[in-house]
């Protein structure tokens, strides 16, 4: 056997044991996320950050393109059996596939299930463990939509009403800048803030109703890039997290939420707000009656507009453009996201998003005064 299988087999072993300790052991991944973990965004991270395009977006590419050009040297293979230097040349592209696989399942092993065997961020909250009714919900909820509407109403615009903002790099700084500032209350956030990325193929993003993607094997905060601007900050700050070592959606939407609402940038401010409207809107309409909903205060149609995921226009664009069908695109991501998810111990799939809710709850228990 060559050295190099060896070497191959070793780290595939290696890899499996690790993930089975990580599994069994939450001591090691709180362990592993704490100390060895950070060198992941503060090294890999920091050199991706450096390329101005997202890196793990065209790996994506590039091992589709390794996939497809493997099933056509298949192919050939079939009529060019008797060939022994193109069976060599194909042996050697296997092997060359094996040994990225290897590297690949070491990484992910490392960088992406490891992450959801910690503890989770709602034992370090101060409402953990206590029980939170209707009310609490309510008062939530009220506050949250008054905080929207007001902020709606102050928001600088121009003649066409759309909120005037920076530059895509200077949001990208100022969401690197939020996310460091609330380090100081979650430590794992400190360190290197890798660079959020707009993505090239945002158009296949909006198609699966996807504003941000945490590619694990690149280190990188990617964003929708044609999705409305004021998804953008909250959503940077979402995925930077994801570097962090915080990969559960729900512990993202938080800690994405708090670095924009204790920003200094009253674009990230309402953002943040923006970003779990609908969460909180869309428990509270479900415990109530609709009538009861209706006595509530209500959001303004300046917020909903605000908060709209992708213009008309843009999706007319995204549409024509797209060789792909939306609906298919969208049960894609939404199947696999679920897969995804479940397959890493997160029993309700997709729907672990709207568990910001309940982590909101323990974050303000009861205190509300951060919504005056």
């Amino acid at each position: 056997m060559r050295v190099s299988t060896k070497i191959c087999i070793a780290l595939f072993a290696f890899a499996g044991i690790f993930d089975l300790v990580a599994v069994t052991s939450r001591t090691f991944s709180d362990w592993f996320i704490d100390h060895i973990f950070p060198v992941f965004p503060g090294v890999y991270g920091r050199l991706t950050s450096l390329v101005p395009f997202s890196v793990g977006e065209w790996m994506v590419v590039l091992a589709i393109a390794l996939l497809a050009l493997f099933l056509v040297l298949i192919l050939l293979l079939v009529f060019l059996h008797r060939r022994q230097g193109y069976r060599h040349f194909v042996l050697r592209y296997v092997r060359f596939l094996v040994w990225a696989s290897c590297l690949v399942f070491l990484e992910m092993s490392m960088t992406c299930v490891v992450l959801y065997h910690a503890t989770p961020l709602e034992e370090d909250l101060s409402g953990y463990g206590k029980t939170y009714d209707l009310e609490d919900l309510t008062n939530l909820r009220d506050a949250l939509v008054k905080k929207c509407n007001t902020m709606a109403a102050q928001m600088p615009r121009d003649a066409d009403g759309t909120i005037i903002t920076g530059s895509g790099k200077e949001m990208q700084e100022e969401a690197r800048a939020a996310v460091q500032n609330l380090s100081t209350e979650f430590p794992r956030l400190s360190g290197f803030q890798v660079r959020p990325k707009p993505m090239y193929f945002s158009w296949l993003m909006c198609q699966g109703y996807m504003q941000g993607y945490y590619f694990p094997f690149s280190m990188e905060a990617n964003y929708n890039d044609l999705m409305e601007v004021m998804n953008k900050p909250f959503t940077m700050c979402h995925e930077i997290s994801h570097t962090h070592g915080y990969l559960f959606e729900d512990e993202a939407n938080l800690l994405g939420y708090l670095a924009c609402v204790e920003s200094d940038d009253p674009v990230f401010r309402y953002s943040g707000y923006l970003g779990i409207l609908n969460y909180v809107n869309n428990d509270f309409y479900a415990a109530v009656s609709r009538d009861e909903y209706e006595s509530h205060v209500a959001v303004s149609d300046l917020v909903w507009t605000d908060a709209e995921f992708v213009s008309s226009d843009t999706w007319d664009q995204v549409e024509e453009a797209s060789p792909l069908e939306t609906e298919t695109v969208h049960e894609a991501a939404d199947t696999s996201l679920d897969v995804t998810l479940k397959a890493n111990g997160v029993s309700s799939g997709k729907l672990s998003y709207t568990h910001v809710v309940g982590l909101l709850l323990m974050y303000y228990d009861g205190d509300l005064s951060a919504f005056e």
